[in-house]
C-alpha cells in the first residue's frame, strides 16, 4: 500500500492509503466531500537505522539553530601514548 496526499481547499492535507498505481486525480474530502486534488510528494523511503535518522535530524537542526559556544576549544593536545614495543629498544 502506498500513502497518497490530497489537498482539500477547506481542510488542508489529507492522506489516503491505496494500492500502488491506483491513486485518483481527485479524492473527496472526508469532512466536507469537496474534491481534493492530489499533491505529489517525495516517496517515504527508510532513512536507515535510528542512529542514522538521529544524525540526519541533528545535522538539519544545526543548519538553522547552530550551537553557541562560550569559548574557543583549548589548544592543548594530549601527549601521545608510548608504544610498548619501542620500550625495549636501546636508547642512545
Amino acid at each position: 500500500m502506498a500513502v497518497y496526499q490530497y489537498r482539500c481547499p477547506e481542510h488542508g492535507l489529507l492522506e489516503v492509503a491505496r494500492p500502488i498505481g491506483t491513486a485518483a486525480e481527485a479524492e473527496p474530502c472526508p469532512d466536507c466531500a469537496a474534491p481534493s486534488r492530489r499533491v505529489f510528494t517525495a516517496p517515504r523511503l527508510s532513512l536507515g537505522s535510528p542512529r542514522a535518522r538521529a544524525l540526519i535530524e541533528a545535522t538539519e537542526r544545526s543548519a538553522t539553530e547552530p550551537a553557541v559556544v562560550a569559548a574557543p576549544p583549548s589548544r592543548r593536545v594530549p601527549p601521545p601514548e608510548p608504544n610498548p614495543a619501542l620500550a625495549r629498544l636501546p636508547r642512545p
